[in-house]
């Protein structure tokens, strides 16, 4: 991670647009227990879209519903977005709504679908290993949504979510190929929010296949994994971004995506000593 504040997150950015790829900002942080702080996140964001317009890297933040206030007041939390919403568009910029535990998936839902009605650049993270997936997808599938298609990493009981990898890796390989013909009809916007290349190469042939085109299917990572395969995928004419988090909550962030999904250890230490 770039460090704890928006400066360093920005010069990331900066110094990533010689090797085509853009950047996607988060400031972490969730479950807020006063609504004074999803004030100062709102605001916060705001500056995020002009500074990053200002320095010539593309305006695109990515924030959770309960950052928002999402836990103490829906409809506050729906006015913040369409706030952000507009604030994106403003400067050509993108808002991103994060995918939190099962438990916020139908509210996350309502949320992106109110917002989305009045907003063209919002998108939508969903989770691969929910079970429900396929079928929330289809509801979306009107509003001609943006969709970040991610694993998912919060833990979730047995009777939610597939627990295997390669059961996940099996439905995140499904919703993509099920996706790929409204992509190319440019019904909906697809984001490969993964770091296994061998499962978006897999993707990005059978979107060959259909005919669509390469920067129709972005691929978005986190910062400072997979850098070198994220580079090669932009190289070849792939809309890519890295997601650069920052704020002084990522320590008990990381901790928290640990102990929720104990598979992240693993996965860390391999990019680590890969």
């Amino acid at each position: 991670m770039p460090g704890e504040d928006f400066d360093s997150a920005l010069q990331a950015a900066v110094e990533s647009k010689s090797k085509k790829i853009g950047a996607l900002f988060t400031e972490l942080g969730e479950n807020i227990t006063d609504l004074s702080e999803a004030k100062a996140v709102v605001e916060h964001f705001e500056m995020v879209l002009g500074r990053s317009a200002e320095a010539g890297v593309d305006p695109v933040v990515s924030v959770k519903p309960t950052h928002l206030g999402l836990d103490l007041d829906p409809a506050v939390t729906l006015s913040y977005l369409q706030r952000l919403a507009i604030a994106a568009e403003k400067v050509n910029g993108y808002l991103w709504v994060d995918m939190e535990g099962s438990g916020y998936t139908d509210a996350t839902l309502e949320l992106y679908a109110a917002v989305r009605k009045d907003h063209e650049r919002v998108g939508l993270a969903i989770q691969a290993y929910l079970y429900r997936t396929a079928a929330d997808i289809g509801r979306l599938l009107p509003l001609r949504p943006t969709i970040r298609l991610v694993k998912g990493a919060y833990a979730e009981p047995a009777d939610r979510a597939f627990a295997a990898k390669r059961d996940v890796d099996a439905n995140y390989l499904a919703l993509s190929t099920f996706m790929l013909p409204a992509v190319k009809r440019k019904e909906l916007r697809l984001v490969l929010g993964t770091h296994d290349v061998p499962m978006i190469r897999r993707i990005t042939s059978f979107a060959d296949a259909l005919g669509v085109e390469k920067s129709q299917v972005e691929v978005n990572m986190l910062y400072g994994i997979q850098s070198e395969a994220l580079a090669n995928l932009a190289a070849e004419g792939h809309t890519t971004r890295q997601l650069i988090a920052y704020g002084s909550a990522w320590y008990g962030w990381y901790l928290r995506r640990l102990a929720e999904r104990p598979a992240n250890i693993i996965f860390v230490a391999r990019q680590m000593f890969a």
